[in-house]
């Protein structure tokens, strides 16, 4: 079996889908169905089942991928360690986290490791801190950066900054220097984070802690949408305050402290008993590092 024909099927599996697994890899169409076609004919299994536009992995394309995930996996160690000869860091490191860390916080981390250690790949997808959790805890992540308390048994998890949230005010409204209650808060039109991630859980309880039903007018899923539409002078919205950093700066928006105050904790977790291979240990020394700015 042809190594790169399993990696074909390992990203149509992962995918769903041939179209979009041809893009991920930048292979034709029906050079990915030709991986296919080959690897069938070389087990003599059908691996794939196509549901509409949809494929899966049938039981035989299952059992080959559970391989396949080893084999590759220890070859991505042997990668590691003689580059670790060479007393070079390299290797790939699978990141999950949450909208708002992925635009405002890692970015500049990710440079400055890329900078320093250019065999460094790292990949980062984003989600809610559940997902992300799980997905660690299943081995499609090697590290997560989430909102706390997250995690279980299978995890180690390690707290990194407490994120303070701020209001956030059309331009046009009158700075205050006394911070914002839940209940004044909650007599103007909301434009809140949508209901289920981990920062509106938070917005929730600080409201539900002051005994106060919020005005909800809006609830969207994109943090730069919820500051264009409270630019836009559509309402109020409560958010990290690293998100606003610049339209501070600018003074495109106004913000406010809350009282009491509120924040948000964020912690990196990982898989308990994995020692973490070079790669991932770099990135874990960057994040750590977080603390300390």
């Amino acid at each position: 079996m042809n190594p790169a024909h399993v990696r074909t099927l390992a990203e149509i599996a992962r995918r769903g889908s041939f179209s979009r697994a041809a893009h991920a890899l930048g292979l034709s169409q029906p050079a990915v169905s030709h991986h296919v076609r080959h690897l069938e004919t070389s087990t003599g299994q059908r691996l794939l089942e196509r549901v509409g536009r949809r494929a899966f992995p049938t039981s035989a394309g299952e059992i080959l991928l559970a391989h396949a995930a080893r084999a590759f996996g220890e070859l991505e160690a042997a990668r590691e360690r003689l580059a670790r000869l060479r007393g070079v860091v390299a290797g790939r490191v699978r990141v999950g986290t949450g909208a708002t860390a992925a635009t405002y916080l890692l970015p500049p981390l990710l440079g400055r490791l890329r900078a320093r250690h250019p065999d460094l790949e790292l990949s980062v997808v984003t989600g809610n801190s559940a997902d992300m959790a799980a997905g660690v805890a299943a081995g499609d992540l090697d590290v997560a950066i989430v909102t706390l308390p997250a995690g279980g048994r299978a995890l180690v998890v390690a707290p990194i900054l407490v994120d303070p949230l701020v209001a956030i005010a059309p331009p046009s409204t009158a700075r205050r220097r006394a911070p914002l209650t839940p209940e004044s808060l909650g007599r103007q039109p909301l434009i809140l984070y949508e209901r289920g991630g981990a920062i509106r859980r938070v917005i929730d309880g600080w409201f539900r802690a002051g005994g106060v039903a919020p005005r909800v007018a809006m609830e969207l899923g994109n943090g730069e949408a919820i500051k264009r539409l409270v630019a836009a002078g559509l309402g109020f919205s409560l958010v990290p305050a690293m998100a606003v950093a610049e339209e501070r700066r600018r003074r495109t928006l106004t913000t406010a402290a809350l009282a009491p105050s509120l924040a948000r904790r964020l912690g990196v977790i990982r898989r308990r008993h994995e020692p973490p291979a070079p790669a991932l240990a770099t990135f874990l020394a960057g994040v750590q590092a977080l603390r300390r700015t």
